[in-house]
């Protein structure tokens, strides 16, 4: 199946496991955006990121992955939800050269943010210095500085699709570690090596393997001898959650004048929507019922 998230976990291992595959998704950020191969390749790996990130998490709301820089790139962004939706965008420098791939090539000195905003609850934001090589590394870096959870990484994209793997080890419980070998029989109840055969094991992956093949023949491939539990696979799909009313509100934070002399001036205001390139326009009439409830309400009533 295409554009769809597989959990996966590993029996008696504390271990779980997320692979993800995209492609019309993919290509619906393609079709509204022109990006150099090595930006493109980037920002799909941010898109398998964020929606093997999104595997994990337990509210309904959204999670933002951002890289700001000083480098050819000055702007990555994905954003996921909780509906298992993506959308993602990069702004670059039109005149750099984007012949290398590495990260600091791209984005120079940099940092990544990774926000949390559940639709109830405190928002949560994450700040790490840019480091590694690849993607992969840095989110690896930033998952073990900030949650302290041992996690390996893969992602590969390419101009048709995308996709992703993900293992972690799961946090063990107090009754895990006093249970290791049952007492009676001398069985070793729980695999205390597992955890680093999973990341040898999961290391033979290769970029080809992880674009063109599908989620379960990943898994038997790389795990055939393990005890694996499959869940059932996740529709991921491209959806922007822009809109005219959301861009009536930011227009409304200008201001009744600041917008009245753009109308002036232009006759008009076009805003573009940076993740679909969807323009919303709006007139002088437009303007007028965007800020009319605000007038209404600050009308005072007269006394009876």
């Amino acid at each position: 199946m295409k554009d769809t998230l597989q959990k996966f976990l590993f029996e008696n291992l504390s271990v779980r496991g997320e692979l993800v595959h995209l492609d019309a998704t993919w290509q619906a950020v393609l079709e509204r955006h022109d990006y150099p191969a090595p930006v493109r390749n980037i920002l799909g790996e941010m898109m398998a990121a964020v929606s093997l990130l999104m595997g994990s998490l337990k509210f309904n709301g959204q999670m933002i992955a951002q890289i700001q820089g000083n480098g050819p790139v000055s702007l990555l962004v994905v954003e996921g939800s909780s509906d298992k939706t993506l959308r993602g965008m990069a702004v670059c420098h039109e005149d750099k050269d984007f012949s290398a791939e590495t990260l600091t090539d791209l984005f120079g000195d940099a940092r990544l943010v990774i926000t949390l905003e559940p639709a109830q609850g405190e928002r949560y934001q994450g700040i790490v210095e840019l480091t590694g090589e690849k993607l992969a590394d840095a989110l690896t870096d930033y998952l073990l500085r900030s949650e302290q959870l041992d996690t390996g990484i893969w992602l590969a994209a390419d101009e048709t699709r995308v996709a992703g793997l993900l293992v972690q080890k799961l946090p063990e419980t107090d009754k895990t570690r006093s249970n290791i070998i049952d007492l009676q029989s001398g069985d070793l109840l729980v695999d205390i090596d597992g955890w680093n055969r999973v990341m040898q094991l999961s290391s033979t992956i290769k970029n080809s393997e992880l674009l063109e093949l599908d989620a379960k023949e990943i898994i038997y491939r790389l795990y055939h001898e393990e005890d694996i539990r499959l869940f059932e696979a996740e529709l991921v799909s491209f959806r922007c959650s822009c809109s005219r009313e959301r861009v009536a509100n930011m227009l409304r934070t200008l201001g009744a004048d600041e917008v009245d002399s753009i109308i002036h001036e232009q006759n008009k205001i076009e805003v573009a929507c940076e993740f679909c390139n969807h323009a919303y326009r709006f007139d002088a009439v437009d303007a007028k019922q965007i800020f009319a409830s605000d007038i209404a309400h600050q009308t005072p009533k007269s006394e009876q």
